[in-house]
């Protein structure tokens, strides 16, 4: 390799490190603010109170047809219509519809208080984690200048 061949390389991996990203120390702007990972509490809470509200209209409204059809499919096949077989069958996929989205928005609900809860633990590891670094190097740097 000759020497043109090698300063190349080391300025196309210096161009590859002014790009990377940068994990050992918060930006000095902000006025110390300590880390960026954010969850805040209202946006969540909004999130988990729709989809609370949500789950309860459709609770209580999300098979208000339900006897109506079931009554109409009744009466529709006892008098040889074929229509009534295929009014209970589109209230049974209804039925399992509404239930897999209740199901999902239950989940989106009780999941706020484990994504708030979640966010804080990470916040705290990671800040726990580079004081840590911060603290082992400035061990070495002392070690360094006594020596």
């Amino acid at each position: 390799m000759s020497w043109d061949e090698w300063e190349q390389l080391k300025s196309q991996a210096a161009e590859k490190r002014a790009t990377a990203m940068q994990l050992n120390q918060a930006p000095s702007e902000g006025g110390g603010k300590q880390g960026d990972l954010k969850a805040n509490q209202q946006d969540l809470a909004a999130v988990g109170d729709s989809a609370f509200k949500l789950f309860n209209t459709l609770a209580k409204h999300g098979r208000d047809a339900w006897s109506p059809s079931q009554t109409a499919a009744k009466d529709l096949t006892t008098q040889g219509f074929e229509l009534g077989g295929g009014l209970h069958h589109v209230q049974e996929k209804w039925e399992k519809q509404l239930q897999t989205l209740l199901d999902a928005v239950a989940h989106i609900s009780n999941h706020m208080d484990f994504t708030k809860n979640a966010h804080a633990g990470d916040e705290y590891y990671i800040a726990g984690t580079i004081s840590s670094i911060a603290t082992l190097d400035e061990g070495f740097t002392e070690r360094t200048q006594r020596g």
